[in-house]
């Protein structure tokens, strides 16, 4: 997932992304206070998450306590049970066939909901091998989707006047504007979910979440499949809990001894890879809106979208078509070539005054509003997250280096040229302090993990892929593609070898590339 930050542009993160350093140091073998493993998790109907949505008839669906604050929790008599407590909630696949164990799933964000996730993986993988020999167990985050409470900072219309904002005026009025903006967002996050659940919302303390949680499903050991921040999630488990794992899948890394800022800007130039990618191919149709000179891609785009920045486009909804939510229904549609004809629809409605409702409603789609108007909190729970998930500078100096830097990463998604002024991140002025900071990765022992890396992936690029599993020593495994996150999405040699390795710890060929 990417968000507005470096302001007028998209920053870092994205389903995927803070770092799991912010565990360095942290005990390695630290158990979770015996208090709080309570009694084994009631299951029952996942309707109530889910409502009436379509989901696997097997699957089971609970909640398991956690303490809002893990600071001062070190043993059992330290556990206060009448302390402040979120509500995880989990969902079970159970295995079909002989179980091997739990294989518990995280989709990424920070924000997605991996109740969600496993509800659509269960019935896509229930006749494979995979869906026999595990039960799938997915759990949101604490904040994150039907946890409680759930990050919510804004209400829906605050959040569609949010979008409304270009963010584009890089003038000193513009910078401060923008940073109103964004200090505006922080002091609502702040109001209305309290100092103290907003400082323990990071990945360190999701990861002393997730042992609680399998701790509930009376396992000794977890194998886990990490989609994209999901990494991070895992890679801090795996520094705190190296023995509870048994097999770890980490597809779509960043590099957690990186800064924000240079990770900000190496995902910006992997959506510019992604663009290009993009634009070569619509360049093999007639009528291509971007024209057949790829020299004249990125002014071409430009010249569709800057517009917007004056005028919103009309569209059959009455909110229209802004820049921010131009930009953003571009950057969803870069996650995958599914996508692309979307995005080359919006652009063609915007070359010929037409509609370029496909536009809007990726952003949508990115922003996970229905069409009733309403917000999932997952955009509110992923800047909420990411931003004590890293420690970000205050001084303005630092952003408008980091505005030329992005500038020449992604030109596509600059607006105007460089004024020498540029807002902070919005997490430059978050009301909380940060829990992690940059370091390396800690293995958790040989033989335990394998990443999985896309050359050409736009939100997590495969540089950061080569690095995470050079400091965790382990393989890698290389996927010859532009798309974001690849395993059990159809690839048979991306899909055998990580069977092969959540079910008989077969480690993969030293360099294997898939294509």
């Amino acid at each position: 997932m990417i968000a507005m930050g470096l302001a007028g542009k998209f920053s870092v993160v994205l389903l995927a992304l803070f770092t799991a350093a912010g565990v360095a140091g942290a005990p390695a073998h630290a158990e979770p206070p015996a208090a709080l493993y309570g009694q084994p998790p009631v299951w029952g109907d996942c309707a109530q998450f889910l409502g009436d949505a379509p989901v696997i008839t097997t699957a089971q669906c609970t909640t398991v306590p956690v303490p809002i604050d893990w600071s001062g929790i070190t043993g059992p008599e330290a556990a206060d049970p009448e302390g402040a407590q979120a509500q995880l909630a989990v969902i079970r696949v159970p295995a079909s066939g002989q179980r091997i164990g739990t294989l518990m799933v995280n989709p990424g964000g920070p924000g997605a909901s991996a109740v969600d996730t496993v509800a659509s993986m269960g019935t896509a993988l229930a006749e494979t091998e995979i869906g026999r020999r595990f039960d799938l167990v997915g759990f949101d985050p604490r904040g994150v989707g039907y946890s409680t409470p759930q990050v919510r900072c804004r209400s829906d219309a605050e959040f569609d006047a949010y979008r409304r904002e270009p963010l584009a005026d890089y003038s000193p009025g513009g910078v401060a504007h923008i940073e109103e903006v964004f200090a505006t967002f922080a002091t609502s996050c702040l109001d209305r979910m309290g100092p103290q659940f907003l400082a323990n919302l990071g990945t360190a303390s999701t990861a002393q979440d997730m042992d609680v949680v399998r701790a509930a499903l009376g396992d000794e050991q977890l194998s886990y499949l990490g989609f994209s921040y999901g990494t991070e999630l895992g890679t801090a488990y795996a520094a705190r809990y190296p023995h509870r794992v048994r097999a770890m899948v980490l597809d779509g890394a960043l590099d957690p001894d990186s800064d924000p800022i240079s990770e900000s800007v190496r995902q910006l130039a992997g959506f510019q890879r992604a663009f290009e990618d993009y634009a070569a191919d619509c360049a093999q149709s007639a009528g291509c809106p971007l024209g057949t000179d790829p020299s004249q891609f990125v002014a071409r785009y430009h010249q569709l979208i800057d517009p917007l920045v004056q005028r919103p486009a009309a569209t059959s909804d009455p909110r229209g078509l802004g820049y921010a939510d131009a930009i953003t229904g571009t950057a969803h549609a870069l996650y995958s070539k599914r996508h692309w004809p979307y995005l080359t629809s919006g652009l063609l409605g915007l070359q010929r005054g037409t509609d370029p409702g496909d536009l809007l409603m990726l952003a949508d789609q990115y922003h996970r509003r229905d069409a009733a108007g309403h917000y999932r909190g997952q955009q509110d729970a992923f800047t909420a997250i990411r931003c004590v998930d890293s420690t970000y500078p205050r001084d303005p100096a630092a952003w408008v280096d980091a505005d030329l830097r992005t500038r020449a990463a992604a030109p596509f998604m600059e607006y105007g040229t460089f004024t020498g002024y540029a807002p902070r991140d919005i997490c430059a002025m978050w009301p909380v302090p940060s829990t992690s900071a940059p370091g390396p990765a800690v293995s958790p022992g040989p033989g335990k993990v394998i990443v999985v890396s896309t050359t050409r992936d736009p939100a997590t690029p495969y540089e950061a892929g080569v690095e995470l599993a050079r400091q965790l020593e382990a393989p890698l495994v290389t996927f010859e593609g532009t798309q974001h996150t690849v395993v059990f999405n159809g690839d048979a040699c991306v899909d055998t070898t990580v069977l092969a390795f959540l079910t008989d710890l077969v480690q993969p060929p030293a360099g294997l590339r898939c294509t």
